[in-house]
Parts: C-alpha cells; structure tokens; sequence
C-alpha cells in the first residue's frame, strides 16, 4: 500500500527494504522523514497532536502519489503519516520514492512533500507554554508548492 497514516512509529530502513525489494530497475530511492521539532515561531514545542479525518486524509494522499507518478517515470512511492500525540524527536512522515534515475526520484519526493506540507488534510497543534495553539502553513511552504503548480 503506497499510502498509511496510523499513529505507530515507523523504522525508515525496514520501509525502504520493503519498497525496493524485487525491483531491479531501480537506481535511485530517494527519502524524506519530517520530525517533530522542540521549537517553532519563537515558542519551545512540548508536544504535538495530528488529527485527521479517516478516509478523506487516505485518499487526499493517494491522489499527491498518483500525480508524482504521472509527472516522473516513478516505480513506486511510499507515505507514511502518523497521527496522535508526538513528543519533539519522534518521525511525523516518511516519503520514499524509487526510480530509474535520481533527478526523478528527488524531484518526486520534494513534490510529494511539498503538496502534504499545504494540501493534505491534517491538523496540528502544538502544546508551549503560553498554551496549545494550532499550527497554520507556512509562507515557505506555500511557496515551495507554486514551483509544481506551473506543471499540474
């Protein structure tokens, strides 16, 4: 399944074995893992929650993989999303993509990341100590994705 959100750690290299496992034109897997940081806008960051809807966040996900397989000559991709209470440090998301060639493989990872950090339906908030806020995208964020509309 090219798409999971759950609320379980994920261990990178164990997932990376699994998405090349058997194929041999492969000669490129490129990954990304998105953490939880201890600091964000000037507050420190004592926790986190991801909330979602069920169903809708899967196939949100599902359509950002099928159009980074429409865009590059992919082989395969993967994303993993968890959900729930994080603590600084722990994986948020792990985007692996394999193809023939390296340009394609970053290029797809970068796009795939770039469209879950502005599209994909999740909702974050942070716990600091002025209190709980929720987490709003970013300016660079939006910015980065205007790159990819171009071609859509």
């Amino acid at each position: 399944m090219p798409v999971r959100v759950q609320q379980q750690d994920f261990d990178l290299s164990h997932e990376v074995a699994a998405l090349r496992a058997g194929q041999a034109g492969i000669g490129a897997i490129v990954s990304f893992v998105g953490t939880v940081r201890d600091m964000n806008d000037g507050s420190s960051v004592a926790a986190m929650e991801l909330e979602h809807y069920p169903g809708m966040t899967e196939k949100a996900l599902e359509d950002i993989v099928a159009k980074a397989k429409a865009r590059w000559p992919v082989l395969d991709a993967l994303v993993i999303h968890r959900v729930g209470p994080l603590a600084p440090l722990d994986q948020i998301v792990l985007v692996a993509v394999t193809a023939p060639h390296r340009g394609e493989a970053f290029d797809a990872c970068e796009y795939i990341i770039d469209y879950l950090k502005t599209e994909a339906p999740f909702w974050k908030k942070e716990q600091t100590p002025e209190g709980a806020r929720w987490v709003d995208a970013r300016v660079t964020d939006d910015v980065a994705l205007a790159k990819w509309k171009e071609g859509d």
